[in-house]
């Protein structure tokens, strides 16, 4: 049981991501998921600064040409930031998924562990097998 690594992105089986910033953690869908959901449309339903969120609570919807999903939050913390430029500009998320797409910065409440999570290689091999 090791805590997660500063500026290390970890990955969810719900295709999320996840990087801890300076006791921050930014937050946003893989390229992976992206990719499967095709050209974004909407980006939104996202909880307000200073609201509190818990490990598996939606912290936004995303929506394109395709289909709808829901973004599930991996931590458990405050949110002290949301990417307001993802109301105009959703398609951020098609250029930059893990980059200027990202979703929301959580400050967090207990240090996750990260058996919990994914590196980058096991994420690969995991998403190759879910297709």
């Amino acid at each position: 049981m090791a805590e997660i690594a500063l500026g290390v992105r970890y990955y969810t089986k719900e295709h999320e991501w996840i990087e801890l910033i300076d006791g921050f953690c930014r937050i946003g869908i893989s390229e992976h998921a992206q990719e499967a959901l095709g050209e974004l449309v909407y980006a939104g339903e996202m909880p307000e600064p200073g609201d509190d969120v818990a490990v598996g609570d939606v912290v936004g919807v995303v929506e394109s040409v395709k289909a709808t999903s829901d973004v599930f939050s991996p931590v458990g913390g405050a949110v002290v930031e949301i990417n307001e430029a993802l109301e105009d500009n959703p398609e951020t998320i098609n250029e930059d998924a893990e980059g200027a797409g990202w979703i929301l910065k959580i400050k967090l409440q207990t240090m996750p562990d990260s058996d919990d999570f994914m590196d980058a290689g096991a994420y690969a091999k995991f998403s190759a097998e879910q297709g």
